[in-house]
């Protein structure tokens, strides 16, 4: 099996690559430099040469704020560059697993969302992200659409870092308390990922750690498990406000992952734990 990862260079096209090498499983990473998602001949030239069974697309673009000011990009990234793998994915005949985000749906009640309801995105990156999906489910049938949220890894930047570096230097932070999900290690989501290729179980998939809580609570077990004495002041989404509205329930099912037989995603407690590990080794 051969496997091309797109977005190799962020934090969950990263993983996968490590996965998949300890796995001993041939990939192929490609980035921005390789290129342009919206270049349609480029991507399907590349992806006949490289000639893989399967790509994961992990490249997006994922800058939910910049995004409300630039939505004719974002759409051409996340939107017509996922319809031009797709088209390439067929020319090879090699599956696809497409990384998408709870932003989705619509954010409201408390239910978690289940992979079959219906979208209602509330902001641009949400919306480009719907366009996605659709360009995979429209044309393809061996594909597997993977819903995460609030994705935390090595390579990169993200809440864990930020939270860290803030907690060093202030002895308090406000931080929203309104909007409830699941902070999910990119680690756990590669392992899924390298679980479910090899496999013929197609569909959509809510793929996150097991938890909910609100930033603001994550935010207080990274102070602890960091041993920093930085208060968390919780404070509603209204006292923090963002070019992008975030949804304020971003709970998602993932029991759909065990039915398929899949091993249940960690909790979110020792994804943490796990991460610090990664983070500060011995």
């Amino acid at each position: 099996m051969k496997v091309l990862v797109t977005g190799c260079a962020g934090q969950l096209g990263w993983d996968v690559m490590e996965t998949l090498r300890r796995r001993n499983i041939e990939c192929v990473g490609v980035d921005i430099d390789d290129f342009d998602l919206t270049d349609g001949p480029a991507v399907k030239a590349y992806v006949i040469r490289c000639n893989p069974d399967v790509i994961v697309h992990c490249a997006a673009y994922t800058a939910v704020d910049k995004a409300e000011s630039d939505p004719e990009r974002c759409a051409e990234v996340n939107g017509m560059g996922t319809m031009n793998l797709v088209r390439a994915a067929l020319a090879v005949n090699a599956k696809l697993v497409y990384i998408s985000t709870d932003y989705v749906f619509p954010g409201t009640g408390t239910r978690p969302w289940e992979p079959d309801d219906a979208y209602g995105p509330r902001n641009i990156y949400g919306m480009s992200k719907v366009q996605g999906e659709t360009a995979v489910r429209s044309l393809m049938t061996r594909f597997f659409i993977l819903r995460i949220s609030w994705a935390f890894g090595l390579n990169g930047s993200n809440f864990v870092r930020t939270m860290l570096r803030l907690g060093a230097e202030r002895s308090e932070l406000r931080v929203v308390d309104d909007q409830i999900g699941s902070p999910t290690y990119t680690k756990d989501v590669a392992r899924m990922i390298c679980d479910m290729i090899p496999t013929e179980k197609y569909g959509i998939y809510h793929v996150c750690n097991d938890g909910f809580m609100s930033w603001a609570q994550f935010a207080q077990m990274i102070m602890e498990r960091a041993n920093l004495p930085c208060r968390i002041v919780p404070v509603r989404s209204e006292e923090y406000p963002t070019p992008a509205r975030r949804p304020l329930n971003s709970r998602m099912n993932t029991q759909k992952l065990t039915e398929a037989g899949f091993r249940p995603m960690p909790s979110v407690r020792d994804a943490l734990d796990r991460y610090f590990k990664e983070l500060y080794p011995d």
